[in-house]
């Protein structure tokens, strides 16, 4: 669960910065942000999962 919020928060963030006519660098920073604040949300709804069930 954790790589699919790492991937669609990369995508997000790389779709963030070329909507914004970013350049490389620019894509690549919000791609990896993004990512990483995707990962942790999917990691912090995971944890909530497991200790419901």
């Amino acid at each position: 669960m954790t790589y699919v919020g790492l991937a669609i928060g990369a995508s997000f963030g790389i779709f963030l910065a070329m909507r914004r006519q970013g350049k490389i660098l620019d894509i690549l920073q919000y791609g990896a942000a993004c990512a990483i604040i995707g990962g942790l949300l999917a990691l912090i709804g995971n944890v909530i999962i497991l200790r419901m069930g």
